[in-house]
């Protein structure tokens, strides 16, 4: 099986649908948390946030803001916790977390949708910023901030730690010292900003509220991309017990920390823009590029002003764009896999997903940013809340559903309505309600209802069927441990009769194939994925034979 071969020997750099193995997770948690944050470097959040308060106003925008960031935190947390926990990415937790082994494509496909509408965002915000700088025409901006970060992407995780490390440094000074020279020596600003009413009517309405939490709660996909990162976490021992849980903790669910910060200081430059530079700037006041240049060009000589708000977007969207390429590279490509049993390679879909991300930064999808975000947050919601409530209810407190999470094929069904009648419903009942269709005294609501959906249905589901549909099998025909003494996924190797190759013990199972001479032989996990046949499959242990493996 050539086709496996290649895939265990181009798979050293992401793991796009198995388990990162102990023996390349070399990073300590403070460098893979390190490398997690640096990605929160985007400026889109900046104009999330003006854009909601220019509609909306401080207030209200204050308070969507604050209650998009505590549900996206306490959705993030169990998710981030055992993709950190057990090295997995989001696809591979969502398998078993009510998805099933061909579900979780569907997800898979929301996320890498995500991967381009976000990096067309950032990117044109860059196109922007080349723009106001030194005149490149928008349309070749894109085409620039597309094609500078492929390099990165292609060479994986070790080219991003070193990237988010160098540039964070820089970033935070150039992005930090004109909000702190605005706030100690503009106080008209910012009592303008706290009283700034935008197109509303300053009053706090929940309506509103709930509008601008709509925008902020597209971001959550950005907890995937976080994991991305953190399942190259090393295993959690007594030694690095509370610095393995900081670093989780910030940077899993904890960047809707920075976030939500960076979203409430996009409303006070949208002030800044409108009080001291020029209020018939107001249809571009959520620009990042308007905000960064005006202020720094009250500060220094034009062309020291220019230069340095163009490296800190170029810096900023580069940072964010790695992340957005290299995810959605992976994303695109364990979807294709597992629908083709082909593997041609990550570089293939590192082109797929910049070029759909061109696309529509062609197609200007700035200017739709909030329609946009809002409408795809009703989808994002239903993913990530569903899995969320798989881990924490069916999980630990029903039992339903196994509490260590299983990715391999073989272990699981194909198919879990669990999981798929609760995105399926949550998704159709918030969108219709999104545009109208359930009525307008439900339409404000719309993401809180697509949060209620799904957060009901997983355990109802997951109670109707009985759990039946998680695992195909309990036993996966190995006798080693799964997990060392720490409860961490085991280093144990063995090798793959497919490939050849060694893996570690958590990539692994036993094969339906004996050897020679009737001894058991092991299979990657990589393999049956691959494989085009059901040969190597062990039979199902429930006595119910799932054909659409």
């Amino acid at each position: 099986m050539s086709r496996a071969r290649r895939a265990a020997e181009d798979s050293l750099e992401d793991y796009a649908f198995r388990y990162v193995p102990r023996s390349f997770r070399r990073w300590s948690a403070p460098a893979v948390g390190g490398a997690a944050l640096g990605s929160m470097a985007f400026l889109a959040d900046f104009s999330m946030g003006a854009t909601v308060g220019l509609e909306h106003g401080t207030l209200n925008a204050v308070a969507g803001i604050a209650l998009a960031s505590v549900i996206i935190f306490a959705v993030g947390l169990p998710i981030a916790y055992y993709a950190a926990r057990y090295n997995l990415d989001v696809d591979l937790v969502t398998r078993g977390s009510g998805f099933g082994y061909h579900g979780s494509v569907i997800t898979t496909v929301i996320f890498g949708g995500f991967t381009c509408i976000f990096f067309a965002l950032e990117g044109a915000i860059m196109a922007q910023g080349l723009y106001a700088g030194i005149g490149i025409p928008l349309p070749l901006g894109y085409l620039l901030s597309t094609v500078v970060v492929i390099p990165i992407v292609i060479y994986g995780m070790r080219a991003l730690e070193r990237l988010q490390f160098w540039t964070t440094p820089l970033w935070l000074v150039l992005a930090a010292l004109p909000l702190v020279w605005v706030a100690l020596t503009e106080p008209e600003v910012v009592e303008a900003f706290l009283s700034f009413d935008g197109d509303g009517t300053g009053e706090l309405e929940v309506g509103a509220v709930v509008a601008s939490a709509a925008v902020c709660f597209a971001l959550t996909p950005q907890l995937a991309e976080q994991l991305d990162y953190i399942r190259f976490m090393p295993p959690r021992t007594r030694a690095n017990r509370r610095v393995w849980w900081t670093s989780m903790l910030l940077a899993g669910p904890g960047w809707v920390i920075f976030s939500g910060i960076k979203q409430l200081l996009g409303v006070l430059l949208a002030v800044y823009v409108l009080v001291k530079l020029d209020p018939g700037l107001s249809d571009r006041a959520a620009e990042p590029v308007v905000q960064f240049l005006g202020i720094y060009e009250q500060l220094m000589p034009q062309w020291l002003a220019v230069t340095l708000a163009l490296v800190l977007i170029v810096i900023a969207q580069v940072k964010i764009n790695v992340t957005n390429g290299y995810s959605g590279s992976l994303a695109w490509l364990n979807a294709y896999v597992r629908a083709t049993k082909r593997y041609p390679g990550r570089s293939v879909f590192v082109v797929f997903n910049l070029s759909i991300a061109f696309g529509l930064m062609m197609m200007d999808l700035f200017a739709l940013m909030a329609f946009v975000l809002s409408l795809y947050a009703n989808l994002v919601m239903a993913w990530l809340v569903t899995i969320a409530a798989d881990i924490v209810i069916n999980k630990y407190l029903l039992g339903l559903s196994p509490v260590r999470p299983e990715f391999r094929r073989g272990m699981l069904h194909s198919w879990n309505p669990v999981g798929l009648v609760s995105v399926g419903a949550a998704s159709a009942l918030s969108i219709a309600a999104f545009f109208g269709l359930l009525g307008e005294a439900l339409q404000p609501f719309a993401i809180l209802l697509a949060i209620g959906t799904a957060a009901v249905l997983t355990p109802l589901t997951a109670v109707l069927t009985r759990g039946r549909y998680y695992l195909r099998r309990q036993d996966d025909g190995i006798d080693l441990p799964l997990y060392d003494q720490d409860g961490n996924p085991s280093s144990e190797r063995l090798r793959c009769h497919v490939t050849g190759y060694t893996f570690e013990r958590p990539d692994m199972l036993a094969s339906a194939e004996r050897g020679p001479l009737g001894e058991v032989q092991h299979i990657s996990s990589l393999a049956l994925t691959l494989a085009g046949s059901e040969k190597y499959l062990l039979p199902p242990e429930d006595g119910h034979d799932d054909r659409r493996e």
